[in-house]
């Protein structure tokens, strides 16, 4: 137990270092207590290869941060599985980060809260709802990209229908979306993950798609 606080400690530290780099005017007194919130929050839950599952929130959060969003970005990033997953309210986010997190954090989750009846009508729900986020606030759609890729970066230990189907759905709707965004190196490595479960013998071949190294 002591040594996954260190690693998740450590994580933060990451992330810390990257937020000072690249936003050094942050308030990381907030940053930190949004992290503490999702950590607690997301107290006993755990990812598919056993690390706490506050590792994931600190990851996308780190992608947030590098791609140099505000600092209500970074607390949305590590709050942005809290409503979906954890019985934190929108309400309460509202009181302890301000609206604008809230409704960032509610926009994120909106995206993944509809039921569909065939895979044709879950990719045009997912591409509709996706444009109608970016188009009232853009940092819900940012998020959700740094969201998949870190998940696709980790899609190793999910099972191999999961893989296919949500590698497929990265290359037919985010790796576009991050494109028309100009977020090239994204849209590449979000290709390359996912032409790595729909294609293994395309890309052992290729030797992948030329992409930034990938943090974990």
């Amino acid at each position: 137990m002591q040594d996954d606080l260190r690693g998740v400690e450590e994580r933060y530290r990451r992330l810390e270092a990257v937020i000072l780099d690249n936003y050094p005017g942050a308030d990381m007194e907030r940053i930190r207590a949004a992290f503490e919130f999702a950590r607690d929050a997301h107290d006993t839950q755990l990812r598919k290869d056993g690390s706490d599952f506050v590792t994931h929130p600190l990851a996308a959060a780190e992608i947030v941060a590098e791609i140099g969003l505000d600092e209500d970005s970074l607390c949305a990033a590590l709050l942005h599985d809290c409503i979906e997953d954890t019985g934190a309210t929108y309400a309460e986010i509202e009181k302890l980060f301000g609206k604008d997190v809230a409704v960032i954090v509610e926009g994120v989750t909106k995206l993944t809260r509809v039921t569909y009846t065939s895979k044709e009508e879950e990719q045009m729900e997912n591409l509709r709802k996706m444009l109608i986020a970016m188009a009232q606030d853009i940092r819900v759609i940012l998020i959700k990209i740094a969201d998949r890729l870190h998940n696709m970066r980790t899609m190793e230990y999910v099972a191999q229908e999961k893989q296919r189907e949500k590698a497929l759905e990265t290359m037919e709707m985010y790796a576009p979306i991050a494109h028309r965004l100009g977020m090239q190196k994204i849209k590449w490595e979000l290709e390359d993950l996912s032409i790595q479960y729909l294609d293994p013998m395309l890309y052992g071949d290729n030797g992948g798609v030329e992409a930034p190294p990938r943090r974990g």
